[in-house]
């Protein structure tokens, strides 16, 4: 922002209303009351200004728009200059109730406009007859008069610069009701509270709010030749973020690796089965030993058996001898 103190001052910015017109919520901003007539304070108008300049600037940086209105007659001319320099939408003429709220009813009516324009531009309106031609031609200048700078804005816009908030009551009503982001020129009759963004000034002078509006201006076209570098930036952070979810991936299977050997834990452990198997059966053959045992005592007693009769036959030699 190029604007100096010394600019709002020349411009006239700092004049407000009259003291019995003034707004006790707009204290904050008056500098002081002479011959009745409240003082704003230029430099917080300058640090206002700066802040609703940044954060037009980074909304059209993105892509989004700005609506811009101002239907007093001082500025119908400034927003419709401004609106065509940076190809943004506006309403200059008169605000239509429910250009926010009932926007679907709103882009119907812009739907049907740009039909009479295209019937209009072919020929094709010429087949009706004269009443029917100037019906439609007279509802083709009502709808110029409202729909004039609508036209280009499909969707509802992202944030709105007013001039006199107090005049467009309705349109701060329906952006508050519709959570949009108001960036308004607040004089000392009008409640800044009710705005996101009020910069204190004149709203009555030409001059102040040539001055206004040319910053958002510029503000705006600066966010318009940024577009292209937040586009790249986006396109660069997503295949980022593409680029690193293989790595991801990797690191989920690294995780889930533990997981399959403690199921082939089990798997290792199946031969032990077997191994109980084969020691029953050795369990099974223990009482052989007992076997053994009797055939080796059968064959103690049989030679037991066979000693006795080796002394028998030794005994009829003694009885021989004895004779």
């Amino acid at each position: 922002m190029e604007v100096t103190l010394r600019d709002l001052f020349d411009a006239g910015v700092h004049f407000g209303h009259q003291v019995k017109r003034w707004n006790p919520r707009s204290k904050g901003f008056v500098f002081d009351h002479r011959q009745g007539t409240s003082i704003i304070d230029l430099s917080k108008t300058c640090t206002a200004l700066e802040s609703a300049c940044q954060f037009i600037e980074e909304t059209v940086a993105n892509g989004k728009e700005i609506l811009l209105v101002g239907t007093k007659r001082q500025a119908q001319e400034i927003i419709r200059e401004t609106a065509g320099m940076v190809n943004m939408p506006f309403c200059s003429n008169r605000w239509m109730g429910g250009t926010l709220t009932n926007f679907a009813t709103i882009k119907g009516s812009v739907a049907k406009f740009k039909k009479y324009q295209a019937m209009e531009a072919d020929g094709s309106l010429s087949k009706y007859s004269k009443k029917e031609e100037s019906a439609i031609k007279r509802e083709m200048s009502r709808m110029m008069r409202n729909f004039e700078g609508l036209v280009n804005m499909p969707e509802l816009p992202s944030a709105i610069f007013i001039v006199d908030i107090k005049h467009e009551d309705i349109a701060v009503a329906e952006a508050t009701r519709m959570n949009i982001p108001v960036v308004g020129l607040v004089d000392t009759n009008s409640d800044p509270a009710l705005v996101n963004y009020a910069v204190p000034g004149n709203d009555d002078a030409v001059k102040a709010i040539r001055i206004i509006v040319d910053t958002i201006g510029e503000a705006i076209q600066a966010g318009l030749s940024r577009r292209d570098e937040v586009r790249q930036a986006k396109a660069a952070a997503d295949l980022s973020t593409v680029a690193s979810q293989p790595d991801l991936s990797a690191k989920e299977k690294t995780k889930e690796e533990p997981v399959a050997v403690v199921e082939e834990a089990p798997a290792e452990k199946a031969p032990v089965a077997p191994v109980a198997e084969t020691a029953a059966p050795a369990e099974e053959k223990a009482p052989e030993a007992p076997v053994e045992e009797a055939a080796a005592t059968e064959e103690v007693k049989a030679e037991e058996e066979a000693a006795p009769e080796a002394t028998e036959e030794v005994k009829p030699e003694e009885e021989t001898k004895s004779e």
